[in-house]
């Protein structure tokens, strides 16, 4: 495809789009187009007091658009569900739906409210019971559109069914890329139960690359001055601007002729950088016993169960 860029965002007037981790990053960058193209935009953060900041430089940038915030933590399925709730109360549907926010610590393993371990639970978990509640709403949406954001990191990551919380072994980088490789496999089994069950939503995926946000040289900075160091000289020889790392979200989220299941990345530099095109996730990403596996575990964890196909 030619180069695409945030200009070529078609109207979004009158469509209404959730954005998790919407306060600084790839989702900033995101919920900010979607409001300059004309959408109602709800900001779902965990930091409200910081989401207000947010809107209301958006609203500034996007001369009054429609910015809202909802308080949303992924690492709490109380939290999800309550989120879910108010939005049932205050929308009539939603169009869009996505679910940009992660997370990636590297250091001692921690846990979300629910026990889960913190990447699978917040990356992935969350989002799961997230899409799952709101699903009504989006059934009724015009167009309506989930994007799952993947990673790189998912290429190199596996999920091993036995430890999926990695109680047995702690690897915090393989923690993080194997919650990526299961938001990738959540993208691709929901376009495939949605096809099956005649829905008008449909599932896209996308990945930045390596952007100035990416998590994981950000993580790095919490290593004191070495770290510091690392993630200077990382993002100094391989990233690129957050605006162009959104990119391929935006596309996933907004281009005409789009389809579901479609995964979209940079074009340049093994996928690091570059214009957006689309890419392809890896076998086990694409496995449907594998999506049919990890599909049945998140319903059990999360207590959610939709679309049965």
């Amino acid at each position: 495809m030619s180069a695409w860029t945030a200009a070529d965002i078609p109207d979004q007037t009158g469509r209404t789009a959730i954005i998790t981790g919407a306060n600084s990053g790839l989702g900033l960058v995101t919920a900010t187009e979607l409001a300059r193209h004309g959408a109602d935009v709800i900001l779902a953060v965990r930091n409200t007091s910081a989401g207000e900041t947010v809107a209301a430089s958006i609203r500034a940038e996007t001369r009054n658009a429609t910015v809202s915030v909802r308080q949303l933590d992924l690492a709490s399925l109380d939290s999800v569900r309550a989120f879910a709730d108010r939005a049932s109360d205050e929308l009539d549907r939603i169009d869009l739906l996505v679910n940009n926010a992660g997370l990636v610590i590297l250091g001692d393993r921690q846990t979300t409210s629910d026990c889960f371990e913190l990447h699978f639970g917040t990356n992935h978990l969350g989002h799961f019971a997230l899409t799952g509640r709101l699903l009504p709403l989006l059934e009724r949406g015009q167009s309506p559109r989930v994007v799952s954001l993947s990673s790189l990191s998912h290429k190199g990551a596996h999920l091993d069914f036995a430890d999926l919380m990695f109680e047995k072994t702690w690897d915090a980088s393989a923690a993080y890329g194997a919650s990526k490789l299961a938001n990738t496999i959540f993208g691709i089994e929901l376009d495939r139960r949605l096809r099956a069950a005649g829905s008008p939503i449909i599932s896209t995926l996308a990945h930045p690359g390596v952007s100035r946000s990416n998590l994981t040289p950000r993580a790095w900075e919490n290593r004191g001055v070495v770290g510091k160091l690392i993630a200077s000289a990382y993002a100094a020889m391989n990233t690129q601007p957050t605006e162009q790392g959104a990119l391929p979200q935006l596309y996933a989220a907004t281009a005409e002729g789009v389809h579901g299941g479609q995964f979209f990345g940079p074009n340049g530099n093994n996928e690091q950088r570059g214009n957006p095109t689309e890419v392809q996730a890896t076998a086990e990403a694409n496995d449907p016993s594998v999506g049919k596996r990890l599909w049945e575990v998140s319903e059990r964890l999360t207590h959610v169960d939709y679309l049965d196909a």
